[in-house]
């Protein structure tokens, strides 16, 4: 009988050791700019699973966008401060793009200096080099990640951060097209001569060439892809920020921080909007960060990660099954957790390891019996 009761004990053991170091099938990784630290959600049911990095793991700080590398690795803008005046000796100094592996593991810093001031968006190029959107400069910097060397400035608003009319105004997003084409969204930001941040200019989308990206043309003069759009209903203002390539390659999604998610085909055509507005208020109560597609199963639809400024920043995963929904109502699925404090970051990824405390490992079980995304509308859970 104690033999019986041994061995029962430890199967149960080995059952829970499997348990914990089993991988999620589908995970999104979220940035929490307000707690400094990374978190997982289940994909499929919206559940959270737990932390990803503990606050300020390597020094993150305000994290902002995530990014899977062409290694396997997760990289995530750091530091800085958005709105802080530029000359003031208390600026921070901790801009940087930081590198872990899929299991939350610290991997050191893959891009700094070179003038980083506040870093949002960043994108592999296609020669394998680090394009990192430095938003209190307006330019656009490369980096050697394998170094960690600063390879130069790639792009700017010619204007040494005051800005200029359809240029690098506050760049943000960083995408590059299935043409070698680099997309970047603008805030219409830019720097006075005190080193205060205003918004004179138009949120827009530019492109850069591949001739451009390959460095075979000057990088001066980017062109319009998308001018300003008009407001949506549920917003009051114009911030582009976040940037996804369909899973066809033939289309761009675009979040807008102040409401709304807007489709365009390569050309620059308007194909379809999505309304975020799942506060239901007018105008919208939440804002919007970055979004993604999602991974697996789940390839076909489309994340965004959002926050009531109305309630102490409180985070919600936003999903629509494949892609589509309303544009005058909100109309995808919303999980609300208070785990998510005003994110802005998101990336899909296959294949996470499930967080390694009983407390993850509950957390999961109980989102096991629930049904897929895609068949829910509207929960919340906190």
């Amino acid at each position: 009988m104690k033999n019986r009761l041994q061995a029962a004990v430890l199967l149960s053991i080995v059952t829970l050791l499997g348990l914990i170091t089993s991988k999620a099938d589908a995970a999104l990784l979220i940035g929490n700019t307000e707690d400094n630290n990374i978190v997982v959600f289940d994909e499929s049911t919206g559940t959270f699973q737990g932390n990803f990095t503990t606050p300020g793991l390597g020094g993150l700080q305000a994290p902002d966008a995530l990014m899977i590398g062409p290694d396997g690795n997760l990289y995530v803008s750091s530091g800085g401060n958005s709105g802080l005046n530029l000359f003031d000796p208390a600026y921070p100094q901790d801009s940087a793009v930081l590198r872990y592996s899929l299991t939350g593991e610290f991997l050191g810093i893959a891009a700094s200096g070179g003038g980083l001031t506040r870093p949002y968006g960043n994108a592999f190029a296609p020669d394998g080099s680090l394009f990192v959107s430095s938003f209190r400069t307006n330019q656009i910097l490369r980096y050697d990640v394998t170094t960690g060397a600063f390879l130069g400035v790639f792009a700017s608003d010619n204007n040494s951060g005051l800005g200029s009319a359809n240029g690098l105004n506050g760049p943000n997003g960083l995408l590059f097209g299935p043409d070698g084409s680099l997309y970047v969204t603008t805030q219409g930001s830019a720097n006075n001569i005190s080193g205060g941040l205003t918004f004179p200019f138009a949120s827009q989308v530019l492109r850069y060439t591949p001739e451009q990206v390959a460095g075979l043309a000057p990088s001066q003069t980017p062109s319009v892809f998308i001018d300003q759009p008009a407001t949506l209903p549920e917003s009051e203002f114009i911030s582009l920020l976040g940037l996804a390539l369909a899973p066809t390659d033939d289309s761009l999604y675009i979040s807008d921080f102040a409401g709304g998610i807007r489709q365009y085909d390569l050309v620059g055509n308007l194909l379809s909007v999505l309304s975020t507005n799942y506060t239901g208020t007018a105008p919208s109560s939440n804002f919007i960060g970055s979004l993604t597609f999602g991974s697996g199963d789940n390839s076909d639809d489309l994340y965004a990660v959002g926050f009531d400024r109305t309630n102490a920043n409180l985070g919600s995963v936003l999903a629509y099954a494949g892609a589509q929904g309303s544009a005058g109502t909100f109309s995808g699925d919303v999980f609300t957790s208070s785990s998510l404090i005003r994110p802005i970051g998101v990336v899909a990824v296959e294949g996470v390891p499930e967080p390694s405390t009983v407390a993850g490992l509950l957390l999961g079980l109980g989102g096991l019996g629930l049904a897929r995304l895609r068949q829910r509308r509207s929960q919340i859970r906190l």
